[in-house]
């Protein structure tokens, strides 16, 4: 049998995995497709119809290279709208142009010719979607992750390229970036990497100077600052159930369209999550980096310290949101292809981290709002798992072997 025909079932399983996943969003509660028809929609509206274009004629939340995808969908939506209607084509444009993106990068997971371990990761990938819900396809974040992908798999033989889509992602989301400092990190073409990364961050400046929006080019950090603790945040677990207790509430931000806790002292755990975010991304980056000049080869250092420095960018994050999870998908994508021996329990754990945030968005969400017990519990025990997760991949960062010099050489 073929190549080709061994992977048939995949790819068929693949593609009805995202028409399932894509169809959900128009079944569960909770509007899981609300930022796309509700925010993304309208900007891109905007942008094309002569209005404010954001990210450069006023300050956004996202990072400038977001509004290319949007603005495609849109085009992509265009034929359709006599058929659907704006909103209803849009949904379905952005849902097409995912799942093509996420097709793509499926591509070069499994390769001409894909092993066991790259079969693997591209079944863990269709399962992780599945489990994850709606959510894995209507958000931005969804357009980064198969960049991410592509970009991981090529990062030993095509560096340069994985460098120029890793950097495209984190002006996409700034998550990608996390990937970037791995593989900068692990790889011996690091040097050629940073080259490419500064190139393309001056491109993107360069453009936007262009086009006078230079003021408004911080807006992606500087919006962020502002913000309280969102719901479903690590660190938020306490005041859910201090909220469930009767101790706290929970409000909605009209400002940054998200729900935050309310409660004695949450503005100073707000405000600390941020400094230690940075020190432990440090931290990580540092073991990393000793771990690399002493001998750690790629293949064992690269994939555990991609995933310890994103667990790292969600649990000491101030937001919790549910498509965070996507951002998990890739370093255990890229850990099974790379190093499938020892990613067995990191893959596991991002499955129950996605079965476990669509039982709590969207399934349950309102009752998460109303600080019923047994959403808070879920959500408590998927913030546990996300610590556990962040644990395993310092632990096996901690473990890849180095090169031991003995005393009598270094005499």
């Amino acid at each position: 049998m073929s190549a080709l025909a061994r992977s048939a079932p995949l790819w068929a399983a693949f593609v009805a995995v995202h028409v399932i996943t894509a169809v959900m969003g128009w079944i569960y509660p909770s509007q899981p497709m609300g930022d796309v028809v509700l925010v993304y929609e309208p900007w891109a509206a905007s942008a094309l119809s002569g209005g404010g274009v954001v990210g450069v004629t006023e300050t956004w939340v996202y990072p400038q290279l977001a509004l290319l995808p949007m603005l495609a969908a849109k085009a992509l939506s265009a034929p359709l709208i006599p058929l659907l209607g704006a909103s209803d084509a849009y949904l379905i444009a952005w849902a097409i142009l995912v799942t093509a993106l996420d097709l793509v990068a499926l591509g070069t997971v499994l390769g001409r010719a894909p092993s066991p371990a790259r079969r693997a990761a591209a079944w863990f990938w269709s399962a992780a979607i599945l489990l994850l819900g709606p959510i894995a396809l209507y958000r931005i974040d969804a357009v980064a992750v198969p960049l991410a992908v592509m970009a991981g798999v090529w990062v030993s033989r095509r560096p340069v390229v994985a460098a120029a889509l890793l950097t495209v992602g984190a002006w996409i989301k700034i998550w990608p970036g996390a990937l970037l400092m791995a593989a900068v990190i692990a790889a011996r073409a690091r040097l050629r990497m940073l080259a490419v990364a500064a190139s393309a961050t001056v491109a993107v400046v360069g453009v936007l100077v262009l086009l006078g929006g230079l003021e408004h080019l911080p807006g992606f950090l500087t919006e962020q600052t502002g913000r309280g603790l969102q719901i479903e945040a690590v660190a938020a677990t306490p005041f859910l159930w201090l909220a469930v207790a009767g101790g706290a509430r929970i409000a909605y931000s009209f400002d940054i369209l998200t729900f935050q806790i309310v409660a004695p002292a949450v503005d100073v755990v707000g405000a600390l999550l941020t400094p230690l975010m940075l020190l432990a991304v440090a931290a990580i980056g540092t073991v990393g980096a000793l771990t690399a000049a002493r001998g750690g080869q790629f293949p064992r250092l690269f994939p555990p310290l991609a995933m310890a420095l994103v667990a790292a960018l969600i649990v000491f994050n101030k937001v919790g949101s549910p498509q965070f999870q996507t951002w998990l998908i890739v370093p255990a994508v890229l850990w099974i292809v790379i190093d499938r021996a020892r990613a067995a329990l990191p893959a596991v754990l991002v499955l129950v981290l996605c079965a476990l945030t669509c039982l709590i968005y969207p399934l349950n969400y309102d009752a998460l709002l109303r600080a019923e017990p047994m959403p808070v519990l879920l959500l408590s025990v998927r913030n546990l798992v996300l610590v556990v997760l962040l644990v395993v991949g310092i632990r096996a960062v901690a473990l890849v072997p180095v090169r031991r010099t003995s005393i009598a050489n270094r005499e």
